[in-house]
């Protein structure tokens, strides 16, 4: 299978840049697949669940907020977060889900916590999910 340059990096740091035959990841509008000699792209990460092959061997990574693009077959992937699915801490993952369970079943939290709380869950999920 073709491979095509592959950068990650988030607000943090570069986490990868090399070489990548496939990336899977979730745009807001749904999840897309790029390949080498991809069409120019460019769009807004949604939350979710990422795969990218590297030497035919699928690491996969949780992936919430940023952007991704191609541009003459270079593929940047700018996420708020990304985390590797070992790097993920499994219990510290349903301590925030726990936590933001009691917060969305609080009747005096305002709609700003709320909104808060929502998306602390959803982190939360996609990290067990990708922790398995």
């Amino acid at each position: 299978m073709s491979s095509f340059h592959l950068q990650i990096a988030t607000p943090d740091g570069l986490i990868f840049d090399g070489q990548a035959e496939r990336l899977l990841c979730r745009t807001i509008v749904g999840d897309v697949c790029i390949l080498a000699r991809h069409a120019d792209y460019v769009t807004a990460l949604g939350m979710g669940e990422a795969r990218v092959t590297i030497d035919g061997n699928v690491r996969r990574a949780a992936c919430m907020g940023g952007m991704l693009t191609v541009v003459k077959g270079e593929v940047r992937l700018v996420p708020t977060t990304f985390e590797w699915a070992e790097d993920i801490d499994a219990e510290r993952a349903q301590r925030a889900k726990e936590r933001a369970e009691l917060m969305l079943k609080e009747k005096q939290t305002d709609k700003r916590d709320l909104m808060l709380a929502e998306a602390r869950l959803k982190r939360a999920l996609v990290r067990m999910q990708v922790k398995g």
